[in-house]
């Protein structure tokens, strides 16, 4: 496990980013599929091409650890929905990423299943040693297991931890290749077919395992193009707010449903779990005002103890710029 989480963050703090200084004509943004949200309305209508006046061009990802690589290699300019882990794991490793927005919060919607047959729930959650779990690394999931792990007082060395993408770990669960698997989205939803979470969202919060992504960018592009950022903040503040305000749900939802790959029942279960805090509520203390630059200091230390990243930032106050988000607060 660590030898893997040491490759990603060679990868990511050697690949230097592109973003030109010059005017942006076109930009990349990373997204993951399976993951319903309100800004894929204003994506699917274009309304981000029309409000910041440049073609954008949409990549998805099956995990944040590969976002950071991208926006690192210059491929991609802003990251929306990248897990906390993820970044913190980069931003440790020395890339320079900045946090611009709070995407979605989601204690119900990130966790990990055991196998059904095996008959372990949070009682008996100590009969995992010896166990092969696939998780994620360096992802939300992977902090959620660790912190897990910890809390049940299970020795990670008695695991066998193999690095899986959610969707294969949803496919080798329900084949019975192995015990327990994380992840989230989609992939979740097809483990519970196969399994049962130990924690739920509340009984995780109450222990301080927060699960929340951000958009991220690479410094420079930030610094560089600003107001661009903005736009693309604001309308992304405006889709959340519509979908937030409920009269628009019905027409939102079938669009957002067809650009996330699910159907209608499926997106509507996992969208409420989701919560998406309004531009105001993310610029308060609870979140960007400090309550995550806080999380992500405890987020580093557990990969730390955990022997997955070798060192942390003293402080992770310089990886959020609110710079952007306040000025789209006005727009």
């Amino acid at each position: 496990m660590r030898k893997t989480i040491a490759t990603l963050l060679v990868s990511a703090s050697m690949a230097v980013s592109a973003t030109a200084s010059m005017a942006q004509e076109e930009i990349t943004v990373a997204y993951f599929t399976e993951w319903p949200m309100p800004f894929q309305f204003a994506k699917v209508n274009g309304t981000y091409d029309e409000e910041m006046g440049v073609k954008v061009n949409w990549v998805a990802f099956d995990t944040g650890t590969a976002m950071s690589a991208a926006m690192a290699s210059g491929d991609v300019q802003i990251s929306v929905s990248q897990g906390v882990p993820p970044f913190v794991v980069a931003a440790s490793a020395g890339q320079d990423i900045q946090i611009v927005d709070v995407a979605v919060s989601y204690s119900d919607n990130d966790n990990c299943v055991v196998r059904t047959d095996l008959e372990i729930d949070k009682n008996s959650a100590g009969e995992l040693a010896g166990k092969k779990v696939a998780v994620p690394l360096g992802t939300a999931a992977h902090y959620g297991f660790l912190s897990q792990m910890n809390h049940f007082g299970v020795d990670l060395a008695s695991l066998e931890v193999v690095d899986m993408a959610p969707a294969e770990g949803a496919a080798a669960l329900a084949q019975g290749s192995i015990d327990m698997a994380c992840g989230w989205g989609g992939a979740l939803r097809r483990m519970k077919e196969s399994g049962n979470i130990l924690l739920t969202g509340a009984e995780k919060e109450e222990l301080g395992i927060l699960v929340f992504d951000v958009t991220s960018v690479p410094a420079n592009f930030a610094a560089e193009h600003s107001e661009l950022l903005a736009k693309f903040l604001a309308v992304t503040g405006k889709a959340n707010d519509m979908w937030n305000e409920g009269s628009m749900k019905d027409e939102m939802l079938p669009v957002i449903a067809k650009d996330a790959g699910m159907d209608m029942e499926a997106t509507a279960s996992t969208m409420a779990t989701f919560v998406f805090p309004s531009i105001s509520e993310q610029l308060g203390q609870k979140w960007l005002g400090g309550g995550a630059q806080s999380f992500m200091k405890g987020v580093a230390d557990v990969f730390v103890a955990a022997k997955s990243i070798d060192a942390a930032l003293d402080s992770y106050d310089a990886t959020v710029n609110v710079g952007p988000l306040t000025a789209a607060s006005g727009m």
